[in-house]
């Protein structure tokens, strides 16, 4: 559904990072865990949407977050959108997170700015018990703890030069927990590499797990090819659209290149 609302408000995070609220109640109303919406950014230059995953739904206020990390002149013309300002968007779209109510343990794993689609995960599981372990290069990128800490029952950060949390990658606080505890299912998003190696581990404990992916997008809805992704299919690979098919698949499914 093609909407136009309004800006809410927009909330730094960090230098480059910032949360932005949405005013639209349809799309509070429908939006479920680990889809997202795709933004007319707006400037001469950003003829392309961009595609921001929910990060929070306020169904009751009608409004939703997106987190928007400046990379370009489209999240620097979101950037400098103001409250009450119109926006158009396209959602919610894609497939989201599984909310199975037999997983009674679960841990969601992200990287960076691939924090964002697990914290509506963490809001709305039924999970009895919710782990998230999240990783950031330094001390100053770390995002939203307060906001994971409270929609879950452990939090652990790292941090790569281990200026807060503890010292090293997130991989390697997953392998840590997985070794302490059983859990039921582990959702994962975040760079590449650290989403190949969260699945391997994961593949090597036999706990099922589900990864967001991050791509460019065209149209959004799967016209176009250029959010094509690797996914296995019968024994063999063929090419899925992370838009339409995704953008969360089984972390089993995904060929990471």
């Amino acid at each position: 559904m093609n909407l136009i609302h309004r800006v809410g408000s927009i909330k730094p995070l960090n230098e480059d990072t910032f949360l932005m609220t949405i005013e639209s109640a349809e799309i509070a109303a429908a939006g479920l865990p680990g889809q997202f919406v795709n933004v007319r950014c707006g400037g001469p230059d950003a003829y392309l949407r961009r595609p921001f995953s929910l990060c929070r739904v306020h169904r009751d206020q009608g409004t939703f977050d997106i987190g928007v990390q400046i990379r370009g002149r489209g999240t620097q013309a979101l950037s400098l959108m103001r409250e009450g300002d119109p926006i158009d968007i396209m959602g919610p779209l894609g497939r989201g997170f599984s909310l199975k109510s037999e997983d009674k343990r679960i841990a969601v794993v992200g990287g960076g700015i691939g924090v964002f689609p697990l914290l509506q995960l963490l809001r709305e599981h039924p999970a009895a018990e919710k782990l998230a372990l999240l990783g950031f290069r330094i001390r100053d990128q770390v995002i939203m703890e307060k906001d994971f800490r409270d929609e879950c029952h452990e939090l652990c950060i790292s941090t790569d030069d281990g200026s807060w949390g503890v010292a090293g990658f997130v991989t390697s606080l997953l392998e840590k927990k997985l070794a302490e505890k059983k859990i039921d299912r582990v959702f994962i998003c975040g760079p590449v590499p650290m989403m190949k190696r969260a699945v391997e581990t994961c593949k090597g404990k036999n706990i099922p797990c589900e990864v967001s992916l991050e791509e460019r997008m065209g149209c959004g809805i799967g016209a176009c090819l250029v959010c094509a992704c690797k996914v296995k299919l019968d024994g063999c690979w063929d090419y899925a659209h992370v838009c339409k098919d995704g953008p969360v698949f089984s972390g089993e499914s995904v060929i990471f290149e």
